[in-house]
């Protein structure tokens, strides 16, 4: 009988050695989903600053779709940065004007570039044009409203 009470003493639980390595390994689980966690908030955040960052380029665009051709804000450009604020957040608005298709010494066609980045975002991918996280950019082209040389009136 005793070697059968001795027996049950012995499995009676866990030892101090078993349960360490379970809590230790919970830790590093727990540490994973935390981070799985602040990586999934912090691309949410990102993808709300992309989004506010597509609608103030396509408000860009429609404020110059709105003016006529000859208009001084169409004006051939390299580059024309501005800063602008929305939901709190600051953006770069680069705006990039080329000319083509001359005719006559006049251009027929303009390329317009918008491109905006959310400076809100301290990650250097969220501000990288190249990336797919990153800046948005939108390109345009506007003709004029008059006759090409190779049409008949």
């Amino acid at each position: 009988m005793k070697s059968n009470e001795h027996r049950h003493r012995e499995e009676a639980g866990f030892s101090i050695l078993e349960t360490a390595i379970a809590l230790v390994l919970m830790a590093v689980v727990g540490l994973g989903a935390a981070s799985l966690f602040f990586f999934a908030v912090r691309n949410t955040v990102s993808a709300g600053d992309r989004e506010l960052a597509m609608a103030v380029a396509q408000q860009k665009i429609e404020q110059l779709r709105d003016v006529d051709f000859n208009d001084a804000s169409l004006a051939v450009t390299a580059g024309t940065s501005t800063t602008q604020t929305r939901a709190s957040r600051l953006y770069t608005v680069l705006t990039i004007i080329t000319s083509s298709d001359v005719v006559n010494g006049q251009a027929t066609t303009k390329t317009v570039t918008v491109r905006v980045t959310p400076n809100s975002d301290g990650a250097t991918w969220a501000r990288n044009v190249t990336s797919v996280f990153g800046s948005v950019s939108l390109v345009w082209q506007r003709t004029a409203r008059t006759l090409g040389p190779n049409r008949v009136p």
